[in-house]
């Protein structure tokens, strides 16, 4: 499928059921988001986290109780529809991954858009970087990690990471150009040997796919925003929604160019 170009027309396919997949690609130079939902009486807990986590959970706007809306974020948005899969949590644990979250949304429900990754990867493409997951049409690999976040209220666990493999010169030009993206999480946190951040085999994700690494290769990584559904899992709230990994709020804000 061709990517669309506007991120209303994504956002639109993914409420008409017409887009299912991971979003990488999508409106390439607009940013897209991670989205956390949570009852009001935990937000201001996860507000914190946030805060005092900004690598892995930049925020790029926080809803009012009960709304489906995100002013600054996404014109004629819907957060029940307007991502092509979302994840539903119960007690910390993982009990749906719906299309739609309309059956599930309460009156009490804040939303958050935290940054992520796929805002800078139009400007690696552009500068012949490629990412290895865009190049094989499937989703980024996402690792727990032995990084720990720092803990705010109820909220705790460890840090997520997403991975591209480049070539040495290249991943130092990656370093330069994702830095100029503080909103998808800027510069990598790790380049080169995974077990000194607790990663046993980069081929095994525990998110999204696997993708080759070469042997004159180093795997690249990059915070990400995948961290606040390990930290629904320790905090255990009675309930929480997320998008699912690689499954983003494809927003109207321009990335940097």
């Amino acid at each position: 499928m061709t990517a669309l170009a506007n991120p209303r027309a994504v956002r639109l396919a993914c409420r008409e059921g017409r887009f299912s997949r991971p979003t990488h690609g999508q409106a390439p130079g607009c940013e897209q988001a991670n989205l956390v939902i949570l009852p009001a009486d935990w937000a201001d807990e996860f507000l914190r986290f946030c805060v005092r986590n900004p690598r892995p959970c930049p925020v790029l706007g926080v809803s009012e109780p009960g709304a489906v809306t995100m002013p600054g974020v996404a014109e004629g948005l819907d957060l029940r529809h307007d991502l092509p899969r979302y994840r539903i949590w119960r007690d910390g644990v993982l009990a749906e991954e719906p299309d739609s979250i309309a059956h599930a949304w309460r009156d009490d429900l804040v939303a958050f858009a935290l940054g992520c990754s796929f805002g800078f990867e139009a400007a690696l493409d552009a500068a012949g970087l490629t990412p290895r997951h865009m190049q094989l049409g499937c989703n980024v690999p996402m690792f727990r990690t032995s990084l720990p976040c720092k803990p705010a209220g109820r909220f705790h666990g460890p840090m997520v990471v997403s991975m591209r493999p480049y070539r040495a010169r290249d991943a130092i030009e990656a370093v330069r150009i994702t830095a100029r993206f503080p909103d998808s999480h800027g510069a990598p946190l790790h380049l080169g040997d995974p077990a000194l951040i607790g990663i046993a085999d980069v081929s095994r994700p525990d998110y999204g796919d696997p993708v080759p690494v070469a042997a004159d290769e180093l795997p690249v990584f990059w915070a990400c925003g995948v961290t606040p559904q390990a930290a629904i899992a320790a905090a255990r709230p009675p309930f929480a929604i997320t998008h699912a990994p690689g499954f983003m709020l494809v927003t109207d804000r321009r990335a940097p160019g």
